[in-house]
């Protein structure tokens, strides 16, 4: 798997723009994507030192309408902390 396939696309949510904060950045991953694939994704691409990675799985919600009932998709997310100092320039808006 390409490292650059690792990452899909990143989280833009108020909780999000809090953790940051923290130093955390919160990413949609694929389903397959391990830590360290995420980690080292992360730090190739945007050359920051990656402390920690958190995974997790989001099932898909129930959604009830007009037509036929179904479920949004599941997805993965991903929430890493890179080292005191550093940041994300995509994501501070340069």
């Amino acid at each position: 798997m390409n490292l650059e396939d690792v990452l899909i696309e990143p989280v833009i949510s108020e909780k999000a723009n809090a953790l940051r904060e923290q130093d955390k950045y919160v990413f949609i991953v694929r389903p397959d994507a391990t830590k360290i694939q995420i980690k080292e994704a992360v730090r190739r691409l945007f050359n920051v030192k990656v402390v920690d990675c958190t995974t997790m799985n989001v099932a898909g919600k129930m959604k009830r309408g007009r037509g036929i009932p179904g479920l949004t998709s599941s997805y993965k997310k991903a929430i890493v902390r890179v080292a005191p100092g550093e940041k994300i320039q995509a994501f501070e808006g340069v």
